[in-house]
């Protein structure tokens, strides 16, 4: 867990558009896998799948604002998290 303790806005930038792109990955492959056992049509839809992954980093958020106190590596994640939600919701009738 030592990686994860740099207190740099550029580090929270990279956390907080990483964590997201990975935990999609994760939510996609385990859809792929339901629909291929024929035990589920879809376990989320794909509007839904966005924005869970998006809010995995409240996690991060929360771990360096409260329990670290670095508030640059905070604000970074803050930021990709704000820009995300608001890039989601105003292009979300053009894309679903």
């Amino acid at each position: 867990m030592n990686v994860l303790k740099k207190d740099n806005f550029v580090f929270g930038l990279f956390i907080g558009f990483i964590s997201p792109v990975l935990m999609f990955g994760v939510i996609w492959l385990m859809n792929w896998f339901l629909l291929l056992i024929d035990v589920a049509k879809l376990w989320f839809d794909p509007e839904t799948q966005v924005l869970v992954s998006i809010f995995v980093n409240l996690v991060y958020f929360r771990y360096y604002f409260v329990t670290l106190k670095y508030e640059k590596s905070g604000n970074g994640v803050l930021v990709i998290t704000f820009v995300s939600v608001m890039l989601f919701f105003l292009f979300k009738s053009y894309i679903f």
